[in-house]
C-alpha cells in the first residue's frame, strides 16, 4: 500500500490531498508525475523518521526526476538523512552533488559548514590543530557563501565567523 493511502497525520494527509490534486491538474508529463509521487513519499517517511523507507523512495526519484532544482532537493534531502544517522562523508557526498545542480541554495551551504565545523571540533579536540584549522576555513568558506545569499540567516555562524578572525565586513552587508 503507498504510504499516501496508509498515512494517518491529519497534515500529512491534507498534502498529500493537494499535491494528488496539483498533480491532476499540472500538464506535466507521467514521468515527472511518478518522480514526485516517490519525493512526497520520501518526505512523509522522512518526517515520520522512516529514514530506510524514505531512501528508497528518494533513490526511486531521483531515477525519474529530470528537472535539476528537483534533483537538487531530493539529493539535499538525502543528505539530511545520512547526516542525522552519522553518516556525514556520505552527507557531504549528497550536499556537494545538491550544490552542483543549485550552487544558489544556502541550506546546503549551511549544512556542509556545519559538517566541516563539527569534524573541525573532533580535530581539536584530538590535538590534531593543523587539520582543525583546514577544515575550519572550510566550513567559514561555506558560511559565507550561505550568508551572502541570505543575510538575514545563520546568526550564530555570524557570531562563529566574527569571533573566530573569519569574517569580512563586505560578507554581511
Amino acid at each position: 500500500m503507498p504510504r499516501s493511502q496508509r498515512n494517518d497525520n491529519f497534515i500529512d494527509k491534507t498534502f498529500t490531498v493537494m499535491a494528488d490534486i496539483i498533480l491532476k491538474v499540472l500538464p506535466i508529463d507521467a514521468k515527472s508525475k511518478e518522480a514526485f509521487v516517490y519525493y512526497r513519499d520520501g518526505m512523509s517517511a522522512q518526517a515520520e523518521g522512516e529514514y530506510a523507507e524514505a531512501l528508497d523512495n528518494y533513490y526511486e526519484a531521483l531515477k525519474l526526476e529530470e528537472d535539476s532544482n528537483d534533483r537538487s532537493e531530493i539529493l539535499y534531502n538525502i543528505g539530511l538523512i545520512h547526516a542525522s544517522n552519522g553518516k556525514l562523508e556520505e552527507a557531504l557526498d549528497y550536499y556537494h552533488q545538491s550544490l552542483e545542480l543549485n550552487p544558489r541554495k544556502p541550506s546546503v551551504l549551511n549544512n556542509i559548514a556545519v559538517i566541516y565545523h563539527h569534524q573541525g571540533e573532533k580535530c581539536k579536540q584530538a590535538i590534531e590543530e593543523d587539520e582543525a584549522e583546514r577544515l575550519f576555513d572550510k566550513a567559514a568558506e561555506y558560511w559565507k557563501q550561505a550568508i551572502r545569499i541570505s543575510p538575514n540567516s545563520y546568526l550564530e555562524a555570524q557570531n562563529w565567523l566574527k569571533t573566530s578572525g573569519r569574517s569580512e565586513m563586505d560578507v554581511f552587508f
